[in-house]
């Protein structure tokens, strides 16, 4: 059984790592037709992979020697400002989105906010004066009644097992006694 869970946990971990290959196939192929530069910390973000697994991996790293190899530079172009100019970019690009994701969650949240101050004073413009303490106070006594109630409950379980025991002990009697009766109720009685 244990040689079965070994092997399954290897073909997954064979398939995850595959998996993994493919990603980084598909964002090289991409890096090379946008003639973006290849950098580790860009690949590993972009394809949901590890540094480590970047460099670790001895097919990961064949992948990108190969592709740092093909893409060579326009000709005409610098190579500093070729790999400048894709690099600014998406790191503009990447601060617009980030922007925009953050003030989406910041109009969320003010949104969610104002909706539970609201509910906040809806539910205080609501209780008269007072109330506050008297529903402390009523909170206060019901959860002591509520631990009375469980140790109560706690007590009777206890009694109910001790019962049930006590049950039992009294079948198992009455049952040795019907088997010492037994003979006597079979039997007919002598006659005079």
């Amino acid at each position: 059984m244990s040689t079965s869970r070994t092997d399954a946990a290897v073909r997954a971990r064979r398939h995850a790592t595959q998996e993994m290959l493919e990603r980084l196939q598909a964002v090289l192929a991409a890096a090379a037709r946008d003639h973006t530069p290849v950098t580790i910390a860009a690949l590993a973000r972009t394809a949901r992979v590890s540094r480590t697994f970047l460099y670790q991996n001895q097919q990961a790293r064949a992948l990108i020697e190969q592709a740092t190899r093909t893409s060579r530079p326009h000709p005409g172009v610098s190579n500093s400002a070729s790999r400048a100019q894709p690099a600014w970019k998406e790191r503009a690009l990447n601060a617009e989105d980030a922007l925009t994701q953050a003030q989406r969650e910041i109009r969320t949240q003010r949104t969610r906010i104002a909706e539970l101050l609201g509910k906040i004073r809806d539910l205080e413009h609501d209780l008269p004066e007072g109330s506050l303490q008297r529903i402390v106070t009523e909170n206060t006594t019901l959860k002591q009644h509520v631990r009375q109630l469980t140790q109560d409950n706690q007590q009777i379980q206890e009694r109910l097992t001790s019962a049930r025991q006590n049950n039992r002990f009294m079948d198992k009697r009455i049952a040795d006694l019907e088997a010492q009766l037994a003979p006597y109720l079979t039997t007919p009685p002598p006659r005079p």
